[in-house]
């Protein structure tokens, strides 16, 4: 059950890309549905922690020019990922840090400094539709709420109520979300704290690589190549994969691959040898050989990897 909104978060600049993201919908994917999510997973934890949500609570996920929203009541927010300006009614205010914004003022989260992705959460969570159990945007199958555009509304969740990813009769069966939460995890203004310790945007991006299942299909020169020489993000990069450029992956087998489920982190090869690294909003199955597969540690960097980074794969 979802709480009943108090309060809207009304849509004033929507920027390049602006969803409604949390923790995702894992084990979907023998039906067909991808995990979806946000892709700086740590920074949109944070910035639940820091507005005092639980940590699965939806947040918005802003891509490189950020974004403005509006409150109809007072709201504490946070603003993190990606390093951007932030002001609130035209002043600027701290980012990554909890700020008031008085209703009906405009948050806005600037374009992004250092970084790719800013996160902007609030006390009591966002609370559009859920599907299959997860607020997220999937940009690949169109689940979950659409992009945001400019004059769009998004439900807020009440800051004096529990709050945070919707429990659904889904694979793991049915659960009661008032016997798994306490009270750390209702939401309110945030407890004073020290300064926080954001991580940085990559300089160079480091993917550890499990090969398989596919690695056969390649040459050996090929495999080496895929772990010693320098990649760099593609501006193609998106929610479904990080892109590549650098040199091609040669493989000796040139038939068709029957389509085979694929995973969050998987490298697959497509026929011009240039490994995509698939991130959150990936299909389920694929008929390209895969090469190897990410950590989902380290796909967080993946999120944040601005185009042209470098990015080296290595053995993990």
């Amino acid at each position: 059950m979802t709480s009943t909104p108090v309060a809207y978060l009304h849509v004033v600049r929507s920027g390049a890309l602006t969803t409604v993201q949390d923790a995702g919908r894992p084990g979907w994917a023998h039906l067909g549905v991808g995990r979806s999510g946000a892709l700086d997973a740590p920074a949109a934890r944070l910035a639940n922690r820091l507005v005092g949500n639980p940590p699965g609570a939806a947040v918005l996920e802003t891509t490189l020019t950020g974004c403005a929203v509006r409150p109809d009541r007072p709201v504490v927010a946070v603003v993190g990922g990606a390093g951007c300006p932030v002001r609130v009614g035209g002043r600027p205010v701290a980012w990554g840090e909890p700020v008031r914004v008085p209703a009906g003022a405009v948050l806005e989260a600037g374009p992004a400094v250092t970084g790719l992705r800013s996160y902007l959460a609030f006390a009591g969570g966002l609370e559009p539709d859920a599907v299959l159990g997860s607020r997220s945007a999937d940009l690949l199958s169109g689940l979950g709420p659409a992009p945001l555009g400019a004059g769009d509304t998004v439900p807020l969740g009440d800051a004096a109520k529990p709050t945070g990813r919707v429990e659904s009769s889904g694979p793991a069966g049915p659960s009661d979300p008032a016997k798994r939460r306490g009270p750390a995890e209702r939401c309110g203004p945030p407890s004073a704290a020290g300064p926080v310790p954001w991580p940085g945007a990559p300089v160079e991006l480091v993917l550890p690589v499990h090969l398989g299942p596919r690695h056969d299909w390649f040459t050996a020169p090929a495999l080496r190549t895929l772990l010693t020489a320098d990649y760099r993000v593609s501006p193609h990069s998106n929610r479904i994969g990080l892109r590549t450029e650098g040199p091609a992956l040669e493989r000796p087998r040139t038939e068709e691959l029957p389509s085979e489920g694929v995973v969050l982190g998987a490298i697959q090869v497509p026929p011009d040898g240039r490994p995509v690294v698939f991130l959150h909003d990936h299909p389920t199955t694929g008929g390209y050989p895969v090469v190897g597969v990410v950590a989902e540690r380290a796909l967080a960097g993946a999120a944040q990897a601005v185009p042209g980074t470098r990015l080296r794969f290595v053995r993990a």
